[in-house]
């Protein structure tokens, strides 16, 4: 049923990602490690726990065939280029909602540490609107879920190229919601929001920290960015879950943006965040998938690369890409297929905030997020 969440042959977020990222987890033997479970449809008074009653009476009636001209729905942002309407929108949006809603509640109620859900990071889904390719902000609502099931901490990093205002905006003024947003400059990219003075309402302030960085951004730059804001403030706020986007359109070849990053950062950022649940939030890691538009060479890589960390069986970098999963790209799609799981780089890991350079566009990001946020949280912007 997820695959259904589909815009149309001509869109960038064609489920066919989705559908090589499982089969290529399937031959490495990934999923042998994980409960793989069939996603139900979030309720309507889950939805409402983010999102308004108007907005989902919208998307069903767009998924039941209504006219722009004949409904009310168009102010919500739906039948546009980016969110286009579709057969059954409310039924396939809302099972991707349930997929990550129940991954949730399986961490948080102690049925496993670690969940993974891959169709779901839908981070720019607003309380009353859609946009960028989000119907409903299965995030959002998520740790929304959470909060009502006793949580009272919860942090959630985003490290989509493109700024998770959707998941902000829904806790801009909660303090019990950390979210930290690793993204492209919001002069060149959508949503065009994320500057580092985006940091909270008054009683959050500090809640909201976003690191907008340069295009062509690389790895030793970007693993800097997350090295150097998110485990700091990890420790200071002490989650009880972490939540996290893997949104992989900063790689090199993402048709959509304009960062340079490897198979072998991501993979990288997925090692340490990992670590970092287990350091901070007692084990507790909820990851999902998000962005990301090169589908062969990419996707499917890193996605399947976050779900064996996600299962504890994190897969060597120089393991080779089965030859049947490669036959199959080049039958279904035509197109030759990565010979191996990454892209052989060797990203080097950061120093500490000594050693940034104020003249570099990347470290000014870094030292313009740390001293935004780490002063409003009792931490030294200027040192470990």
């Amino acid at each position: 049923m997820l695959l259904h969440y589909n815009f149309g042959p001509s869109h960038p977020m064609t489920p066919v990602r989705l559908d090589l990222m499982m089969r290529l987890a399937a031959q490495l033997g990934v999923l042998d490690h994980l409960d793989v479970i069939s996603p139900r449809p979030a309720s309507v008074d889950e939805l409402e726990l983010v999102h308004s009653p108007a907005l989902v009476a919208a998307v069903q009636r767009a998924g039941e065939g209504e006219k722009l001209g004949d409904s009310h729905y168009a102010g919500h942002g739906l039948g546009t280029p980016d969110v286009p309407t579709f057969k059954k929108m409310h039924e396939v949006s809302s099972r991707a909602v349930g997929a990550t809603l129940d991954a949730g509640r399986a961490v948080w109620g102690g049925i496993t540490n670690h969940a993974f859900s891959p169709a779901g990071g839908l981070h720019h889904s607003m309380p009353d609107s859609v946009g960028g390719f989000c119907v409903y902000n299965d995030v959002a609502v998520a740790i929304a879920s959470l909060l009502e099931r006793g949580a009272d901490r919860v942090a959630y990093v985003d490290i989509d190229v493109h700024h998770g205002d959707g998941v902000q905006t829904a806790f801009w003024d909660d303090p019990r919601v950390l979210t930290i947003s690793l993204h492209q400059h919001p002069y060149t990219l959508y949503p065009g929001t994320g500057w580092s003075d985006e940091t909270g309402a008054p009683g959050a302030e500090g809640f909201s920290v976003n690191v907008p960085l340069p295009p062509g951004v690389a790895d030793d730059g970007w693993l800097r960015a997350l090295h150097l804001v998110v485990p700091a403030l990890l420790r200071s706020f002490s989650p009880q879950v972490l939540v996290t986007q893997h949104g992989c359109d900063t790689h090199l070849l993402d048709p959509l943006a304009g960062m340079a990053l490897s198979i072998d950062a991501q993979r990288m950022a997925a090692e340490a965040l990992h670590r970092w649940a287990h350091d901070y939030a007692g084990g507790r890691w909820l990851a999902t998938g998000g962005g990301g538009y090169e589908i062969v060479d990419v996707v499917p890589r890193i996605w399947t690369l976050v779900m064996a960390e996600v299962a504890g069986q994190p897969i060597p970098p120089n393991t080779a890409v089965p030859e049947r999963w490669r036959e199959h790209v080049a039958s279904t799609l035509g197109r030759s297929a990565p010979l191996q799981m990454t892209d052989g780089c060797h990203p080097e890991l950061p120093g500490g905030p000594a050693d940034l350079n104020q003249a570099d566009p990347v470290d000014q990001a870094i030292i313009e997020a740390r001293r935004s946020v780490f002063p409003l949280h009792g931490l030294d912007p200027d040192s470990d």
